[in-house]
């Protein structure tokens, strides 16, 4: 087994493992006294690495070794100072059913099953596409049909809200719940509107004041407007389109993280391990506000123990802008546009990562 940095998706529960890692993380904190004389610094270079592991066919575990795991930081392959197995209370023997008993006629009863697993499916139904979709619904079909154990309980959810198959056993209710997404696109352009500007476009006008990225615009303006030949009042139509994209992008990243945060709130309260997939093409978060709020929820997902995993949507995408969106534009505002959606896909990546 090998971990890394970056993202994986972890599906494993059973007994628990705690490797300890040397210079997998390292903290120098310093404290000056009141006449800055000396400072206090203080160093962690030992971190502890909780492992859950359970084979192909669902059971956990339990006789694995130091030398069975690798730890890497950033592609280096770090020293295991130590480890433990813990075994959860009650379950030596690797299930967590209830043992069948008769009734007062004879009559066995077979008990509920009780989960040891809660793994929610996160569907980004705001940014995904159509082509994203198709895809994303044949691949969950067979990943739930086949990646989940019979007592492994879990939902079906939709960034959106609009789809929720509530936590169950039933594998039909679960794919049932797959079928009914649909793309939501609330705040995506239409792409008809001229000029055609993005979020990472608009921001780079916007925020970054590029001049080349303002340029484009201004060019696309007086693309689709012939009889436009005032340079300035193409300028303000191309800022003012920028700066319409900026706000529906940044409304869009709250109410993206603010769904995902929810879900994490929501499942800190359930019992046994706890996993959420987030299944997305990703989405842009720019803003410094934003990058705060994603640390916020993956500290608060750290903290209430929930295994935070994601799947690109995607899988193999085209970058290029299409014919419809080139029209009359120059060759350079063209070149332009194709090199910040190219950009912007990359960029995409990063919130998956």
């Amino acid at each position: 087994m090998r971990t890394q940095n970056g993202f994986q998706i972890f599906l494993l529960s059973g007994v628990a493992l705690v490797v300890c890692s040397h210079l997998v993380a390292k903290q120098t904190t310093e404290t000056p006294t009141r006449d800055n004389n000396y400072t206090i610094k203080s160093e962690v270079n030992v971190v502890v690495v909780p492992t859950l592991v359970r084979d192909r066919h669902g059971q956990e575990v339990g006789d694995l070794k130091k030398e069975d795991f690798q730890i890497f930081d950033n592609g280096k392959l770090q020293a295991i100072s130590g480890f433990t197995i813990q075994k959860r209370p009650g379950n030596e023997s690797g299930s967590h059913a209830i043992p069948s008993v008769p009734d007062a006629t004879g009559v066995v009863v077979r008990p509920p099953i009780v989960p040891n697993r809660f793994i929610v499916f996160l569907f980004d139904d705001m940014h995904m596409s159509i082509e994203d979709l198709v895809q994303t619904q044949k691949a969950s079909a067979q990943v739930l049909a086949s990646s989940l154990t019979d007592s492994d309980m879990a939902a079906v959810v939709s960034m959106s809200g609009l789809v929720n198959s509530g936590l169950t056993l039933d594998r039909a209710k679960l794919q049932e719940a797959a079928l009914q997404l649909k793309p939501r696109g609330l705040y995506r352009s239409t792409g008809e509107d001229c000029p055609h500007i993005d979020y990472y476009h608009g921001d780079l006008i916007q925020n970054k004041h590029n001049s080349n990225a303002l340029e484009a615009a201004i060019d696309e303006v007086m693309s689709c407007n012939p009889g436009l030949k005032m340079r300035d009042v193409a300028e303000r139509l191309a800022e003012g389109a920028a700066s319409q994209a900026v706000a529906v992008g940044e409304q869009d990243i709250q109410m993206t993280l603010a769904a995902v945060n929810e879900w994490v709130r929501s499942m800190a309260e359930l019992p046994g391990q706890r996993t959420l997939i987030l299944v997305s093409p990703g989405f842009l978060i720019l803003t410094p506000d934003g990058m705060a709020r994603e640390s916020q929820i993956m500290d608060a997902a750290a903290r209430a123990n929930v295994i935070f995993s994601a799947m690109d949507a995607r899988g193999l995408y085209v970058s290029e802008i299409e014919a419809s969106e080139r029209g009359g534009a120059s060759a350079l505002s063209t070149r332009l546009k194709s090199e910040y959606r190219r950009n912007s896909m990359s960029a995409n990546e990063n919130v998956m990562a």
